[in-house]
């Protein structure tokens, strides 16, 4: 079984999704992990699918006909192992241009791998103020983690964490 995946990206319209889950469904594809998103009306996506050898070829050129979507796709290993604590890090502060990479470069000189990030900006009640709020999932060592709580606290004095373990 090989696992592919799939990075999306064209102007939204009615049907994308379908036109994907139908094209893999052809092919007797899996879909199995994804992420897919609405921006400034664009779609795009990233989907992992399980699909026999035999059909993986046939499936990825027709994915790269979907009129008006640009399709990459990379054959992958299937992630079995976990070797590292994995950690749910939710994120809020006063918006500014940086934050992600104060962010991110931080998760990685603690020794953190950033596996998802979700970010969004919005208005604080009463002030106005944009806000950054983000949700990260990071894996890591059990034992770099007051490490990173340290360095995290260390970007801005705005910027609050809440960190869980998730499983």
């Amino acid at each position: 079984m090989n696992h592919l995946i799939i990075s999306c990206i064209g102007p939204d319209r009615i049907g994308i999704v379908d036109t994907l889950s139908t094209i893999i469904s052809r092919h007797n594809g899996n879909w199995q992990v994804s992420s897919l998103h609405h921006i400034s009306n664009f779609f795009a996506g990233v989907i992992e699918v399980a699909v026999e050898g035999k059909n993986t070829q046939a499936l990825t050129d027709d994915l790269k006909k979907i009129a008006g979507l640009r399709c990459q796709i990379e054959l992958a290993e299937p992630n079995l192992t976990q070797s590292a604590t994995n950690l749910v890090l939710e994120l809020t502060a006063n918006d500014r241009a940086g934050i992600v990479q104060e962010i991110s470069s931080v998760i990685h000189h603690q020794g953190g791998n950033l596996i998802k990030l979700i970010s969004s900006q919005s208005s604080a009640p009463h002030t106005g103020q944009l806000m950054f709020k983000a949700k990260v999932q990071v894996a890591m060592k059990e034992s770099n983690l007051d490490g990173l709580i340290s360095a995290l606290e260390h970007i801005a004095d705005d910027l609050m964490v809440d960190i869980t373990k998730s499983s």
